[in-house]
């Protein structure tokens, strides 16, 4: 069964997210990057980052300005 969230991040593959995740020493990190799957982006320097689902605490779409 796919997840609400899954089933989001399966529609915005391609498109420029900006992802928060928990992070395991406590507090947060960020990634922005390009989504190539629901749970991996590519970053600027082309570095694939995964990440599981689970420790996303906010998301959103980076819409370019025209």
């Amino acid at each position: 069964m796919v997840s609400e969230l899954e089933g989001q991040f399966q529609a915005l593959i391609g498109k420029r997210l900006t992802i928060r995740l928990h992070d395991p020493e406590g507090g947060f990190r960020d990634i922005v990057g390009v989504l190539e799957s629901t749970h991996s982006l590519r970053n600027r320097h082309g570095r694939l980052i995964e990440f599981s689902l689970d420790e996303i605490f906010i998301w959103r779409e980076v819409i370019a300005r025209p």
